[in-house]
This record gives structure tokens, sequence and C-alpha cells, in this order.
């Protein structure tokens, strides 16, 4: 997160503009996992469960027949939140976004086409934010449809128009933060093939290819199952798939003739709860739940490791598949396909799991408490690497602690709790770092806004704190409340960053901000924030003065991205506080790029960072290497500063933690190497 405020960039991102190739990570670097081989080696172990239909339920819920389901997003989003979390509730594995229909052409019958990117985005902001709120470990599958049922023969767009509209889509996905694609109910090849290939010029994700075939079992344009599992897999998707069209067992039959599964693409089924009838006004399916719970088992011997429903579907559908799901692995008849493989869990654990560092020395025997280790190791002079991680929007921290531990085995010093950034409600900071610190041993930072909490609630909160040995503190005035989450919300702001400062130190001489004695010294180490590229540097650097004169003990910085930028900081730094520069240790804020659409949102929207055009150019011309590049330069850029900085602060995107336990992992390795030589 941007440290001069309580934001951070990837959140913005979620709220307005996501990163377009988020989740492409580690393609291409040796020994990282990338997303693509991780959802493969997922569906070795176990079958993935993805959830159901959508549109059903929304029609249940008073949405009109006649509506734009695509534009509910803005809307109803409430509506559309509600389902996906009952989805998951159910015990989906993946949930969709509602996008089926979010491309230009589709939308046009609504007078909408000019919104095709913002309801993609927004679809998938949605999905992800009901995740974060069920705190299940959960997939979010972009969804993406055909053009338009009356785009066939002369009515289709011309090729570079259709690709042009898909592309759009895409893009909009990404940037709401999906974790793969799925092309679903597609009857024409060509279509989806083209599809296919702007979503691979755009990223880097798995992709699911699924197809709707008529009673015949040919696609509308003739082609056999056979021939367009042929096709596709010579696209290079993910996984072959069948949905929609009818029930499960014509279904199943279109699947099983698109041969076998291989070990790079696998096959996926998601039917129809049986043929529909009319009812008063409404279309009503006729495949019970408990009856698709008995088709799974058919399903995972015909090769799916995919399964999950389409039209006429619910969240009782997806339950009996989860229950069926479960019972197979109980009574271990799922087999060696989706059993895990050596050479998978020979991979995964190839990071060595971190030394687990001593527990928190909290003083409660009445002595000084000694140093942080965050203060030991600057102290001694050693580079250190912290990465952020953003609380749960839930009352579940399990996905948040697996984070923790996945930095962890890659080597992170410690890691940083955001105190619910941009204004959203998340689960308390302090919450987060003491589990963190209790069951990993692993130290933390915790982010500490002025903007939640008077005066006393500030002192009562850092007191605890301290008692349960979390003693690192980022001091942050923090963003006014989001009018979208609490209407009624206000912000307190008794006192700003510098006065946080101010009260902890003197917390650490052994008083509250009255004077009373708090029983022995507190052992706090403060950390400020650092704009080096903010519009107004001079009320910048003065508002740094007065953070160090208060008693800071380390300098934290917005992400810089040039050698040149960190060099014009240090030449400030050594105008302002003499030869020597800063006068406390000072990490480098690093937010890895993915994609040029990345690069130029984050330059031209969010305030606080500033993107070297020669960076933004190396963006444009990775194309969909963009996740790599960008990993690339922020490697280089850490290199080139290692001597000129005491450590780096690493700033993730949209939770997926692995780009930057990859750095991390680079970074060691070259400092491994480095002391071998």
């Amino acid at each position: 997160m941007p440290v001069t405020r309580t934001s951070s960039p990837f959140e913005l991102l979620a709220m307005s503009a996501r990163n377009p190739t988020a989740g492409q990570a580690t393609a291409g670097i040796p020994g990282a996992l990338t997303e693509r081989e991780r959802f493969r080696m997922q569906l070795r172990r176990k079958p993935l469960l993805f959830d159901g239909a959508m549109g059903t339920l929304l029609y249940s819920r008073g949405i009109p027949q006649r509506a734009c389901l695509d534009e509910i997003v803005l809307t109803h989003s409430d509506v559309v939140s509600e389902i996906h979390r009952e989805y998951l509730e159910a015990g989906a594995d993946a949930i969709e976004t509602n996008t089926f229909g979010a491309n230009r052409f589709r939308l046009a019958e609504f007078g909408l086409e000019k919104l095709a990117g913002q309801i993609s985005r927004r679809g998938a902001q949605l999905a992800r934010e009901a995740r974060d709120v069920a705190g299940r470990e959960a997939l979010v599958a972009g969804s993406i449809g055909p053009l338009g049922a009356s785009l066939r023969a002369q009515d289709r767009p011309h090729p570079g128009l259709a690709r042009a509209a898909f592309r759009e889509q895409v893009e909009g996905l990404l940037e709401g933060g999906v974790d793969l694609l799925l092309c679903e109910t597609f009857s024409d090849l060509e279509t989806l093939l083209a599809a296919i290939e702007e979503i691979q010029r755009a990223c880097d994700l798995p992709v699911i290819a699924q197809m709707t075939f008529g009673e015949d079992l040919l696609l509308a344009d003739g082609t056999t199952p056979a021939a367009a599992a042929s096709a596709l897999t010579e696209a290079h998707v993910d996984a072959i798939g069948v949905n929609c069209g009818a029930g499960p067992l014509a279904c199943l039959e279109a699947l099983i003739r698109t041969g076998p599964p291989t070990a790079l693409v696998a096959r996926s089924l998601q039917p129809n709860a049986g043929l529909p009838q009319r009812v008063e006004g409404r279309l009503v399916y006729s495949a019970e739940p408990e009856y698709f719970g008995e088709m799974v088992p058919r399903m995972l011997a015909a090769g799916a490791t995919i399964v999950g429903g389409c039209c006429g579907t619910t969240p009782a559908h997806t339950a009996a598949m989860r229950a069926a799901i479960d019972a197979l692995a109980d009574e271990g008849r799922r087999g060696a396909s989706v059993a895990p493989r050596p050479e998978d869990a020979e991979r995964e654990n190839a990071a060595a799991s971190a030394p687990r560092t001593p527990r928190r020395e909290i003083g409660l025997d009445g002595g000084a408490p000694p140093p942080t280790e965050l203060a030991g190791k600057l102290a001694a002079g050693t580079y250190v690497i912290s990465v952020e991680i953003d609380p749960p929007r839930s009352i579940r921290i399990d996905r948040t602690l697996e984070a923790a531990r996945l930095l962890q085995q890659a080597g992170v010093d410690l890691v940083n709790i955001s105190d619910s950034a941009t204004g959203r409600v998340r689960m308390g900071a302090m919450a987060v770092a003491f589990g963190i610190q209790h069951d990993l041993d692993l130290e933390c930072l915790v982010h500490l806004t002025t903007r939640d909490r008077n005066l006393m609630a500030l002192e009562a909160e850092l007191l605890g704190a301290h008692a349960l040995g979390v003693r690192n503190i980022l001091a942050l005035t923090g963003d006014p409340p989001r009018a979208a989450d609490q209407l009624t919300s206000t912000a307190v702001w008794d006192v700003d960053a510098i006065g946080l400062i101010e009260v902890i130190k003197r917390l650490n001489i052994g008083e509250d901000q009255s004077g009373t004695a708090i029983g022995q010294a507190a052992g706090f180490t403060v950390a400020c924030a650092l704009d080096p590229t903010a519009a107004d540097p001079d009320k910048e650097w003065s508002r740094l003065e007065r953070k160090l004169a208060a008693g800071a003990d380390v300098i934290m910085t917005q992400p810089l991205y040039s050698l040149a930028q960190v060099e014009a900081m240090l030449d400030r730094a050594r105008g302002t506080f003499g030869p020597g520069g800063f006068p406390v240790p000072l990490l480098l804020g690093v937010l890895p790029l993915h994609s040029s659409r990345h690069a130029e949102f984050l330059h031209n929207e969010v305030p606080g960072i500033t993107i070297p055009d020669e960076q933004r150019a190396a963006m444009r011309d990775a194309g969909a290497r963009g996740a790599e590049v960008g990993l690339e330069m922020a490697m280089d850029l850490l290199e080139r500063t290692e001597e000129l900085v005491q450590g780096t602060y690493i700033m993730p995107s949209f939770g997926r933690y692995e780009l930057s336990a990859e750095l991390v992992r680079r970074l060691r390795a070259r400092m491994a190497a480095r002391s071998a030589d």
C-alpha cells in the first residue's frame, strides 16, 4: 500500500480499475510455478467444484427477465454479491463473474455498449469481494460468452471488431482481478478460438473453454466434439469442457466424445438442471440437487476434474455436488487422476521453510523490552525485506495466515498489516498481527491510522498491542471512510501521523500523553511514510522533517520505479538533512507492474505514484509478458539500489502473494550467491 496514506494502490485498483494481468506473475521465471501450473496441479489433486447459475437466482429475486443481467453488477450489486456468497457457503471452489454477456454487442441491445469494460471490471470486483467476506479459499473465474445469439453468418461483425470486443471484456475482467478466464456456452468454434487468442494476448492466466452442443452432439457450425477438442488443445487452453445446452446425461456424452484429459488439458462439465418448462411466465428446471449429487461419480469417471452447474442450478445443487465429492474423497475412490504427484509436492515445497524465530519478547518481567527484530536488523546493517498483507473482510483469518506462511517460507523478515485501507472495513490489523506472530513467529509491522480512533483509543490499543508482542508501528493519518461501506461513519483525527509518532514515543519513555506513568517504558519501533514524488514536494519533505523530529525510527516510501527517482530522493535527503542523507534507515517501496494498462492507471490515476516514461514504454512492449517484465524491472531496481537503502517494502496485488514471494526468493538467492562469493 502507498505508505503516505493508508490506501493501497491495489485496493484502489479493486475499487476502480484492476490490474490487467494480475496473477500471471511468475510466468517464465525459473523455479517458480506459474498460475497455469498451479491450476493444473490443483486439478491433479482433487476435483474443482464451480458454482451454478446466476441468472436463475437473479430472476427468482425479482430481476425482470427482460433486464440486462450483466448491468445488475452496477444496479443491484448487493444481490449479485449475496448470490456469490451463497455459492461459496455451499462449498464452491470457484465462482464465476456475472459478466457472461458483458461485451459491446450484447450490451448494445440495451444501449449499454460503452459500459462493457466497466461492467466486466465491476463483475470481477464483486466476486472477489464476496470471496473476501466469505473467507474461503476460492478462485474467481471471469465469465466470457459469445458475442450474441443473433451474430451469426451475415450478421457477424468484422473479425477485427469481434476481437476488439473480446479484448475489451478480457481487459475489464483482468482489471477486476480474476484468477482465470472461462469461455462458456460457445457453439461456434471459430469465435471461441478468437476469444481464446485475445485472452492469451492479454495475459497468461488459465483458460477454460466450454462449448454447447446440440442434440446431434455437434456445435452449431457442425464441428464434432473430437474435432473441437483437437483445435482447442492446439490453442493451448488449460481445460476443455461442455456446459449449458441440456442436462447432465447429454452433456456427459458430449464430454466423453471430446476424448480423455491429458496432463496439460483437463476436462470440465457444467450442465443445465435438465430441460426447462415455463411455469407462470418463468422457466423452471426439472433436475433436483440430489440428482446432480448422484451424477458426480459419473462426471469424474468420464474424466472431468472441473464440475459444476449451469442454467437452473442453485446453491443447493452445488451443496449436493460438494457432499458427493467429499464422500468420494473420504472413501479414497477419486483415483490417481486427481492424486498429487510426487514431483508436484517436491516442486511446491522447493522453498524451504524459514527458521522459526523466537517468540516475541514482551517484557512482562518489569525490565526494559528488547529491541524489535526489525530494529535489531536495521541496527546491524541487515537488508530488510517486508511484504504487505491485507486483513480479511470477514471473521476468518485462514487465508491470511496462509499468505503469511508463504511469505515466511520465501524469506521475508517481517510482514506489514494494513489498517482498513481506503477506509473500507476489514479485520483489525492488530488482531491479524497477533494471529500471525502467535501462529508463525513471523514479526509484523502494523499500520495504525488516526482516522478511526480518538487519542484515548489509540493509546489503549498501543498498550494492548505491546502486551501481546506487536511492537512495530507504521504511523499513518488514514483516508476518510468510504461512504459505500459505512454511510454513517465519520473520521476522528484527534491527531495526525506526526501526533501519533509523538504518542508512541512518549509510551517508549514510560508515560502516556497526559504524562501519567504506564509502569515501564514501552519498546515500539516507529515507521513513518514518505512520498518522494509528491505533487507538493516541499510540503511532503517538511512533514517528513516533523515526523523524524517526533521520533520516527525508519522511513518507508511510496513505490518507486527507476534509479533516477531513487537518486533524486537521496539528493533531496542530503539537501534537507546534510551530507549523510536520511538520518534513519529507509525501506524502498516497490510495487511490481503487471501490464501497460496497469502502469498507465497507476501513473495517471493513483495519487503518490509516478512511473517514468521508460518503464511505461517497457510495459507497452511487454504485451502478455507484462507481469514477468514488471518483476524483472522491480528486481533490477532493488539490485541497483541495494547499497543505497536499508531494505525494501513490497506491495502485492489482489491478495496474490506468490508474485511477491517470488521476488523475495530471488532477492534471497542473489544475497546467498553474493555471500558465497
